[in-house]
């Protein structure tokens, strides 16, 4: 019965657990001096990845053909020789006969005769100058004025039984004028009765009233009359 087998296991056993044993007690030195806290941040800090692009290997080129042998190449082709060149006959060259000049026309210019000496220019002509426009018609004589005194038949009694217009009374006045104007026609006829001054429109208004109740005789053409009123309250 042998006992080397157990001794050499026992032996075994003891160098492990003594190596156990010193790997705990290098980790509490460490933990106890700060290697536990650098393991800790480098556990923590970011993790930088970086891609690696994949290597490819290109297949080897292939190995080159050995040269052929001599022996292996076909034999040349046999060439004929080229035949001997056909006769060809020289061109045919027509010679043309000389061209007969034509006789020349000789042609005789006669000289122009002289020109005759440049005649005087024509003195310019002097246009005669246009004739005035003709002067505008004169502007008709304006009517002749007469007396109304003259040429109505009633004016001294209308002018005499002439009252003071109401208007005027009404409006506060005591005297007033006015000047009439009218046009007598060829027959007879009053017309254009208008007022040439007025102190107050009622005497204007009253003095037309008169002067279109005159009779008046015709004149033969229009005449111009005019008559001054004066207005006074009693």
């Amino acid at each position: 019965m042998s006992f080397v087998q157990p001794t050499q296991g026992h032996g075994r056993r003891s160098v492990a657990i003594g190596v156990a044993a010193g790997f705990h007690v290098l980790l509490a030195w460490g933990l106890m001096n700060g290697l536990g806290r650098g393991v800790i941040q480098a556990l923590n800090a970011p993790i930088e990845a970086k891609l690696i692009e994949e290597v490819k290997v290109l297949p080897p080129p292939p190995p080159p053909l050995p040269p052929a042998k001599v022996a292996d190449l076909p034999p040349p082709p046999a060439t004929a020789p080229p035949p001997p060149p056909a006769f060809v006959p020289p061109p045919e060259v027509q010679v043309a006969a000389p061209a007969v000049p034509a006789p020349a026309i000789t042609a005789t210019v006669a000289e122009a005769p002289p020109a005759a000496p440049h005649a005087p220019p024509a003195p310019p002509r002097v246009e005669a100058p246009a004739p005035p426009p003709p002067a505008p018609p004169a502007p008709p004589a304006p009517p002749a004025r007469v007396d109304a005194s003259v040429v109505c038949a009633n004016y001294g009694q209308l002018m005499g039984d002439a009252a003071f217009p109401r208007d005027a009374v009404r409006a506060g006045l005591e005297e007033g004028s006015a000047l009439i104007q009218f046009t007598l026609s060829p027959g007879g006829e009053i017309k254009d009765v208008k007022a040439l001054q007025a102190s107050h429109p009622s005497f204007a208004r009253g003095a037309m009233r008169i002067v279109s109740e005159y009779r008046c005789a015709g004149q033969g053409r229009d005449v111009v009359v005019q008559v001054p009123f004066a207005f006074r309250s009693n």
